[in-house]
């Protein structure tokens, strides 16, 4: 496979809700920025990028009406340059990824790949689409809140609250460490309408955080179980309870954030004068079941290793979505992925997850890791809503 991945950005995470630095920026603005950090920090003609595929997972308001086409313009990229955003729910940003470096490969040409999502101005489920408001629909596929879900999942595989909130504080443990070693070399300012910077950091990591202080914390889903979820689920899948081990401490934390990976055929590299950091070794997207949709990740993982011709054991660093604690522990537990290589700077559960920009954030998050440990391989796997997920296995060049 002849896909390389140039360069990585992403914007610094503010939170997903109205004490969020970003809550005054409009979309638009904030996607346009990773555009115009990329142009910055490389140089080439964008009248030669053939296309930018941007996820974002609630399209509409802020975000509707092809943002992947307008934040492109508003950061003065060429008007020749194509440009379409996708929903493929938390996936959607690594999906982009993919489609981007397709393309980039198909045309001999530049692409780009990323995601945008303003959490703040347009939450999650606003748009009032069927996998939130139609209950007939979620009762007959059926699709149950991802909370319960994934409560379920933890259920179904004796994964305990304590395991949980264990998961979680590391997370934050190793996310505060990463900010105050500067590990992140693909993250950007967010600058205002005037130039000012807005935020420099992620502001979703709470600091001190210890599983002791989680394990105070009341369970989120146990009372939408109560309205019959519980035994729906716990009837589907076998069990004779639901054990509710999630609460908004080992959860993902909503965020507002962009970023782009900008990727070139072998052609391409040569006619720009451009350098790649990395190529990409496979990519791999499948379904799951919408019961249990987030434990995706672990099946689209191997069928990357199966397409690159690799085991777990030739892979140096894994950098998967927490989509909630319970899916990361059941990940190790499956594939048999020491955690010392598993989300080695923190995750979304102190990070943030920016729904559509989340997985290609995650690209430049390992390969700035990749690089500072002088490392050669990483899979880079997200599962979202509704059984939704995507991999992609990358190698640095230079290594």
């Amino acid at each position: 496979m002849s896909i390389y991945i140039v360069d990585a950005v992403r914007t610094a995470r503010g939170r997903g809700n109205q004490k969020s630095s970003l809550k005054d920026l409009r979309a638009v603005a904030l996607g346009s920025q990773v555009f115009s950090a990329m142009r910055e920090r490389q140089a080439f003609d964008t009248a030669r990028v053939a296309d930018a595929v941007l996820g974002c997972a609630t399209q509409r308001g802020d975000q509707g009406t092809n943002i992947a086409r307008l934040a492109a313009l508003h950061a003065g990229w060429s008007a020749t340059m194509n440009a379409v955003t996708i929903n493929r729910a938390c996936a959607s940003g690594l999906s982009a990824v993919v489609m981007a470096g397709l393309m980039a490969q198909h045309a001999e040409a530049l692409a780009v790949g990323g995601g945008v999502e303003a959490m703040s101005r347009v939450p999650m489920g606003s748009d009032e689409g069927p996998l939130f408001m139609d209950r007939a629909l979620q009762l007959e596929i059926p699709l149950p809140p991802l909370g319960l879900s994934v409560d379920a999942l933890a259920t179904l595989h004796g994964i305990s609250r304590a395991e949980c909130d264990a998961y979680a504080a590391e997370s934050q443990r190793r996310a505060m460490q990463a900010r105050e070693e500067r590990r992140y070399t693909s993250l950007i300012p967010v600058r205002g309408t005037s130039g000012d910077v807005l935020l420099s950091e992620d502001e979703t990591p709470r600091p001190g955080t210890t599983a002791e202080a989680l394990a105070a914390m009341e369970p989120a889903f146990a009372a939408l179980g109560a309205k019959g979820l519980d035994a729906m689920l716990a009837q589907r899948l076998g069990l004779t309870h639901i054990d509710h081990v999630h609460h908004a401490g080992n959860s993902p934390a909503t965020a507002d954030g962009a970023s782009l990976v900008l990727l070139a055929s072998e052609a391409a590299l040569s006619s720009e004068g451009l350098k790649p950091r990395a190529r990409i070794v496979a990519m791999a997207e499948l379904g799951s079941s919408p019961v249990t949709a987030l434990d995706g990740c672990i099946e689209v993982s191997r069928l990357a290793l199966k397409r690159a011709g690799l085991s777990v054991n030739d892979i140096d660093l894994f950098e998967v979505n927490e989509a909630f604690a319970a899916t990361m522990v059941l990940y190790m537990r499956a594939l048999g992925v020491p955690h010392e290589r598993l989300n080695v700077n923190g995750g979304a559960i102190a990070l943030g997850h920016a729904m559509g920009s989340t997985g290609s954030a995650l690209v430049g998050t390992v390969l700035d890791e990749l690089e500072r440990r002088a490392q050669r391989r990483a899979l880079v796997a997200v599962s979202g809503a509704v059984g939704v997920a995507t991999a992609i296995i990358i190698e640095r060049t230079a290594a």
